[in-house]
């Protein structure tokens, strides 16, 4: 997880009003002796949740409190790192495979390196995040991918006075003095 910092003037505004929020809810507890089961009930807070503040509380004080951020955010957590990138390899090679000869190829490779077999739907599921301008280039080529995926489409000459543009409109001059 995330480091906190340690002075409370670094937290965004959000973040102290979230701990301040949640020093709130525990402040009974601590300061009254009300009983964390009690106050778990009133406020529709599983237990587990308000000991865990508790304690982040009595450890780290009013930044304990404050939410982290998972440091893995945004990577897939459940499959292996080569696994996925055997998957987004299968995907993006030529020739084009189904996707059930992928999962196949990758239940094998698998199989072989002791990893935990992925199943279809999840196998699926990442070749369909792959980046539609990512499969149109792996699979149809450059030509194909810049006039799917460029902004202005622009012509491109193979050798030198292949392409010639020109400009004629007639500008209206006007002469002073």
């Amino acid at each position: 997880m995330e480091e906190i910092p340690q002075a409370l003037t670094a937290l965004s505004e959000q973040q102290r009003e979230q701990a301040a929020s949640r020093f709130a809810l525990i402040r009974p507890a601590l300061e009254d002796g009300v009983p964390q089961a009690e106050l778990a009930r009133v406020h529709q807070i599983p237990l587990k949740t308000l000991q865990r503040w508790i304690r982040r509380y009595r450890a780290s004080g009013l930044r304990g409190l404050v939410r982290t951020t998972r440091s893995d955010k945004g990577i897939r957590r459940d499959v292996p790192g080569d696994l996925l990138l055997l998957i987004e390899g299968l995907a993006l090679s030529k020739p084009r495979r189904s996707m059930a000869t992928i999962h196949r190829l990758v239940c094998e490779v698998a199989k072989l390196q002791g990893w935990p077999q992925p199943s279809y739907r999840r196998v699926c599921a990442i070749i369909h995040q792959i980046s539609p301008a990512l499969s149109t280039l792996a699979h149809e080529g450059g030509a194909a991918y810049r006039e799917t995926f460029d902004l202005l489409y622009r012509r491109e000459a193979s050798r030198p006075n292949e392409l010639w543009q020109a400009d004629h409109y007639r500008l209206p001059l006007w002469r002073l003095g």
